[in-house]
């Protein structure tokens, strides 16, 4: 079974390891950005949806959300991924996000994300954590940090 959990800073490249890890695993990716942006967090479909999504064997999470969704996603997951990587890695890749076709990030947002990202580490980490705690203190965890360790995560699939 494949039950993975996806978490990081906007930018740290969730999505973009979500993709590598379907395609190893076979797992179908579960986008909660993209599931967001129809539905507000704070709606019971928004839950709904996410509860159903997560009952399936096999998935990879792709987002935090965790004040809203960890109840329902934690206890069915084997394996928690944090992206650790730095502040400017994360800006950057933001910053040139925006300017790809068919992205769903706006350059009308940016700011906003990168006022997140500078301060990701400060508050919203130790409450990811501290849910994470809540829900799935059990729950294995693996720290990437460079390009290379992420590369030699997928590869171990």
């Amino acid at each position: 079974m494949t039950r993975i959990i996806l978490l990081g800073c906007a930018g740290a490249g969730k999505t973009t390891l979500a993709r590598g890890l379907a395609a190893a695993t076979g797992a179908p990716v579960i986008d909660l950005d993209e599931i967001w942006r129809s539905r507000t967090q704070e709606t019971p479909e928004f839950r709904e949806t996410l509860a159903a999504l997560h009952a399936g064997e096999a998935w990879i999470s792709d987002g935090n959300f965790a004040a809203v969704t960890f109840d329902l996603r934690l206890p069915r997951a084997d394996l928690v991924v944090w992206l650790e990587r730095p502040r400017l890695t994360c800006a950057w890749r933001a910053v040139t996000r925006v300017f790809r076709a068919g992205e769903a990030h706006q350059r009308g947002d940016l700011l906003t994300v990168l006022r997140f990202i500078w301060g990701f580490d400060r508050r919203n980490r130790p409450r990811i954590e501290a849910a994470r705690a809540q829900y799935g203190a059990e729950i294995p965890v693996v720290r990437l940090r460079t390009d290379r360790e992420v590369a030699d995560f997928v590869a171990t699939l």
